[in-house]
């Protein structure tokens, strides 16, 4: 077996979700597009060892991805990604007619060009209901018109069967060329904590982290005045009671993630700024059970022996311009801050955000949790045959957090492209 590291292309990275999930597989990820120069600026924050290119897939070429990373003409094993799906099939009309679904149709240009090894397609569940199915019944038979094997059936896997903390169930696709093996899909290791209706199947694992495995030891942000102006400060931390928050505080070295060690300062407390509450809105979170939806707002209570409820993002102005509704912390009055969505997403501490609460929760709610990206990705790894040595080169996140500070005019300029490429937000009243 080959001993060294596989080089993946991110497509629609967003953050870095799935970036970090296949960085910690074993995978170098040279090229990571996205259209966002928010994100864009969050992922170089992230990966500086890396290429985050600012660009459309809808405008990008495989030549130009090889020639702005480090990849040249270099052979690429994976490339994934999760393109946006907004329209479905009418009666007698194929899918890929809707101009909505044109995004699916570039990643599937930008795949076959590139050439890689394999590919993984991730998305909604929702595109494996119904009529919604089709959708998927096309891409998978363009794909293979393509030369591309597909592994059937396809498996819609949620991450808190693999050792996330969180209710998340995602479809994805994968493939593989015609002069390689394809992988299988990865098997559960965890099943919800306080799950109900578990499946037999699953009975006998061990239960996945809880919400107080994930966020317990974390400082109490009403006992730093700086956080309700910035998003991070120098806090004292309680002791971790349990493997999951070593693993993400970096206490504990988890031998299963060969992701490049990261240099940052252990004391911050980042992406932490607070939120602001009415009295009422304070009171009834207060009132409101663990567990339970308090009736106004509609947020969920964290229970926390149990795992969190999807964390969804907010949508732009031309979808309305909703936040996204925000759990409830389970014994304190008010949402969760950025990073306890964060842990609860299987990010580890070094990863930051956007300074803002609304980029912050958009760019977890958009991203796939690292682990269950990891689960796949290891597959993958395996199916290829390399061997592994934990990497020993340190990746310093010290300095450049300026990156997290722009705005989105500022963002747009340092990467050369238009500020109105994603749709401003509009802050509604009332």
């Amino acid at each position: 077996m080959k001993n060294q590291r596989l080089i993946a292309v991110d497509l629609f990275a967003g953050a870095g979700g799935m970036t970090l999930g296949f960085e910690q597989a074993g995978f170098d990820v040279l090229a990571a597009v996205e259209i966002d120069p928010i994100h864009c600026a969050t992922h170089e924050y992230n990966f500086p060892l890396w290429t985050a290119i600012c660009a459309s897939v809808t405008d990008i070429s495989s030549a130009e991805i090889r020639h702005q990373s480090q990849i040249g003409n270099q052979e690429v094993d994976v490339v994934f990604g999760g393109p946006p799906c907004q329209g479905f099939s009418l009666i007698g009309k194929r899918v890929f007619d809707d101009p909505r679904n044109q995004l699916v149709l570039h990643f599937m240009r930008l795949v076959i060009d590139l050439n890689p090894k394999y590919f993984v397609m991730e998305n909604v569940k929702g595109l494996t209901l119904g009529n919604h199915r089709q959708f998927v019944a096309e891409i998978i038979e363009k794909f293979e018109k393509h030369g591309y094997k597909i592994l059937k059936p396809y498996q819609v896997l949620n991450a808190a069967n693999f050792g996330v903390p969180q209710h998340r169930e995602r479809l994805f696709l994968i493939g593989c060329r015609q002069d390689v093996a394809l992988p299988n899909y990865p098997s559960p290791i965890t099943k919800p904590a306080k799950g109900k209706r578990i499946p037999q199947e699953l009975a006998d694992l061990p239960d996945s982290p809880t919400v107080r495995d994930a966020i317990a030891d974390l400082p109490d942000i009403s006992q730093y005045q700086e956080l309700s102006k910035q998003d991070w400060c120098v806090a004292e931390y309680e002791k971790p009671q349990s493997l999951y928050s070593k693993y993400l505080r970096g206490l504990k070295l988890d031998i299963n993630n060969f992701s490049y060690p990261r240099q940052y300062d252990p004391k911050l407390l980042t992406s932490s700024i607070g939120t602001v509450h009415t009295p009422p809105s304070i009171a009834r979170f207060s009132a409101t059970a663990q567990g339970e939806v308090e009736k106004v707002s509609r947020f969920l209570k964290l229970d926390p022996d149990g795992i969190c409820n999807t964390l969804r993002a907010g949508t732009p102005s031309n979808r309305g311009a909703f936040t996204a509704p925000r759990p409830i912390h389970p014994d304190r009055p008010r949402c969760i801050t950025v990073r306890e969505a964060a842990r609860l997403h299987s990010y580890p501490d070094w990863f930051r955000f956007h300074s803002t609460k609304w980029h912050g929760f958009r760019q977890i709610g958009n991203s796939v949790p690292p682990l269950l990206a990891r689960a796949v990705a290891q597959q993958l790894r395996e199916a290829i045959g390399t061997n592994l040595k934990q990497p020993q080169k340190v990746v310093s996140l010290i300095n450049n957090s300026e990156l997290l500070q722009l705005k989105m005019i500022e963002a747009a300029a340092r990467y050369g492209v238009d500020p109105r490429v994603i749709e401003p937000r509009i802050r509604l009243k009332g």
